[in-house]
């Protein structure tokens, strides 16, 4: 009878989940720096447009980087691992999915703030759109940047030539996302439209009471016979005005010939 070593197996099960588990935490941080870095482009241009507000975006987007290098690695090489089961790929992939969709969001709103860059300026403060909005997103930044807070940093002194510095800067570091999206596709050939999501997540968002609520609605849609209260309602006013009219006329015309 053949010995089997289960303590192998164990082994590595256990560390293809403490994979999948470290790989979901960094995609999620990911995604949270990712959504706070948008917050902070939307304010660019705006009337909280300040040095500040510049100063979060470099560092939620340096954060957003370091996390993106992270992932690529992290997913990239197991990926690549022929002998990655079944169910464990498909856990990657979707996790390649949502990390290769957050970059290319992060890519976008990258190029907007750029190109916000050149028309307006937060030395000009005369320049802003007065959007009616007050406060920053210091408090956001700090979430996703793991900071107790940002308010408390010293607030940036313009420099001269500062800005166009920040802007070859940041040029780079579109050119890199770029470069990292293009590589990515290269390196694993992960079909998105076959990516099948699953899991409690990804569940119907509607509850019971919406569900029987849908369901009766089809049911009388169903059913053209069955008509609503408020149909019925509505016809016997028309008819009961049509009565009214109907006796009028009859009343005048009796007027008439008996007058």
């Amino acid at each position: 009878m053949p010995l089997v070593n289960n303590k192998v197996g164990d082994d590595c099960t256990v560390g293809t989940d403490k994979v999948l588990v470290d790989g979901k935490a960094l995609v999620d941080s990911l995604i949270k720096v990712v959504a706070c870095y948008r917050h902070l482009a939307s304010c660019v241009g705006g009337c909280t447009d300040s040095l500040q507000l510049r100063d979060e975006l470099r560092q939620t987007r340096e954060k957003a980087q370091k996390l993106s290098v992270s992932i690529c690695q992290h997913l990239t090489s197991h990926l690549r691992d022929k002998s990655l089961p079944e169910e464990q790929r498909k856990e990657m992939e979707l996790l390649w999915v949502a990390f290769s969709s957050s970059l290319e969001l992060l890519h976008i709103d990258m190029c907007k703030v750029f190109n916000m860059g050149d028309i307006f300026s937060p030395a000009n403060t005369a320049a802003l759109v007065q959007t009616g909005l007050q406060g920053g997103g210091s408090e956001v930044a700090a979430r996703a940047l793991s900071l107790p807070d940002l308010n408390e940093a010293q607030t940036p002194t313009p420099a001269d030539g500062l800005e166009s510095q920040e802007r070859n800067t940041m040029e780079k570091e579109i050119s890199q996302i770029d470069h990292m999206i293009d590589d990515m596709e290269m390196k694993v050939n992960v079909l998105r439209w076959m990516v099948e999501p699953h899991g409690p997540q990804y569940a119907d968002p509607l509850s019971s009471t919406d569900s029987a609520s849908l369901a009766l609605l089809s049911v009388d849609e169903e059913q053209p016979g069955h008509q609503p209260l408020c149909q019925r309602s509505r016809i016997f006013v028309l008819l009961l005005l049509f009565a009214v009219v109907l006796l009028a006329a009859t009343l005048s015309v009796c007027v008439v010939f008996f007058s």
